[in-house]
């Protein structure tokens, strides 16, 4: 029995099946195996469950009918008379999705969404089917999409017609202040976008598009931050390989390090993108591009490690995955962004950026002294615009040295 492995005492285990939920707690159960959960995290999804349906039966709703609201009403009661854990409503989100597979129960209720989130839902729409973004790409549009329409249309599409020039230049003014350069200019380009898509489907009468200030930004202004490689050697040897997470987090930043991917292609990396007899990687980079690059003997040993000594069992295909379970793989890039930071402040770097693009920059600013090409930097950076590049030619020093002009009348 799957249940027995989580429960060892024959009186809790005969009270558990016993319950509302008796005849469908060994598919649950053998979801939380599956999922790599150890015996205390299984106890707590199993037991909020089976609270969950003895409070059913005391309303007399049948298992049938359940369903994400009845869940809400729950947790609700829950939280006044309970002491829940803040992994109760994913436990039970879990067990209806067991017996949804099961056909015991039917799919999930469309919502009802409100006013705002329907012009999202509708924009998001457009941006993926008819602009082919990637998910990742259209959700940078929202917080600002949601700002602006709070404050500026308030009552929905109704409002979309008395929009007008100062209310788009004023929602920027009103924000700039607050926000770096860079953000202003994605603001900027939310609205842009935005208001495109309200032309486009004949809910403005004017293109509002061309009202949308301009951001100057001085892309080449600033010098790309980097590491000494003994501040990389440092970072890498202040990782306890001994354990599974410091094997998963070598590997990750040696793929940083040596390959300089970015965080979201170190996240998507799956176990079929790995060669091992052609020594290849296959990279899924930005706009939907993949690429193949070598994989060298350093970073081959170390993801070979983790997935022979380190990586937990699962049905995901990730060759990442998440320490605590469900093992399954990393949510966002963000996770591979907050692997870098902690191994930075465990080797005490004192440096201003501390995020996996780092290492980026810092391989393709040692291949420049190394005597490699802007155009070979490129390349192996998958650079698709030679001015990405471009930026680590200020770096180089000793040739920029060599273009300054003598100071008239020399040094005093």
């Amino acid at each position: 029995m799957t249940t027995s492995t989580f429960i060892k005492k024959p009186k809790r285990l005969r009270r558990l099946r016993e319950g509302p939920f008796g005849d469908h707690l060994e598919l649950f159960s053998a979801r939380l195996l599956a999922e790599g959960h150890c015996q205390q995290s299984a106890w707590r999804n199993i037991r909020v469950v089976d609270d969950f349906g003895r409070w059913l039966t005391r309303k007399g709703i049948h298992v049938n009918d359940i369903d994400e609201a009845m869940v809400a009403r729950y947790m609700a009661f829950r939280v006044r008379y309970r002491h829940p854990f803040l992994s109760d409503r994913p436990a039970l989100n879990r067990f209806l999705a067991v017996l949804r597979e099961a056909e015991l129960i039917g799919s999930p209720r469309p919502c009802r969404l409100s006013v705002h989130e329907q012009i999202v839902a509708d924009f998001m729409h457009h941006l993926r089917e008819q602009g082919g973004f990637a998910p990742r790409t259209i959700i940078t549009h929202l917080p600002t999409l949601r700002r602006f329409l709070a404050e500026h249309c308030k009552h929905g599409q109704r409002d979309f017609y008395r929009l007008a020039a100062a209310d788009v230049v004023s929602f920027v003014a009103h924000h700039a202040p607050h926000q770096s350069t860079r953000s202003t200019s994605r603001t900027c380009w939310t609205l842009r976008s935005f208001l495109r898509y309200l032309r486009y489907k004949d809910l403005i009468e004017i293109d509002l598009a061309s009202a949308v200030p301009s951001v100057r930004t001085w892309r080449f202004a600033s010098l790309p931050k980097y590491l000494t490689p003994g501040e990389v050697q440092k970072v890498l040897r202040a990782i306890d390989r001994r354990t599974a997470l410091g094997r998963r987090d070598y590997a990750v930043l040696l793929l940083l390090a040596r390959l300089g991917l970015r965080a979201s292609e170190v996240t998507t990396l799956c176990l079929q993108d790995i060669d091992w007899q052609s020594g290849l990687l296959t990279i899924r980079g930005k706009g939907r591009q993949r690429a193949q690059m070598p994989l060298p003997s350093e970073v081959g040993g170390a993801i070979a490690d983790y997935l022979q000594h380190g990586r937990p069992r699962s049905e995901s295909r990730r060759v990442f995955l998440r320490e605590w379970a469900p093992h399954i793989g990393f949510a966002s890039a963000a996770s591979v962004t907050m692997i870098a930071r902690v191994a930075l402040e465990r080797a005490e770097i004192d440096t201003p950026r501390k995020g996996a693009h780092l290492f980026r920059h810092t391989l393709a600013t040692r291949l420049l002294r190394s005597g490699a090409s802007l155009t070979q930097i490129g390349q192996l950076l998958r650079h698709h615009s030679h001015d990405s590049t471009r930026i680590y030619a200020k770096v180089d020093v000793a040739a920029l040295r060599g273009l300054a002009m003598r100071w008239p009348g020399g040094v005093s």
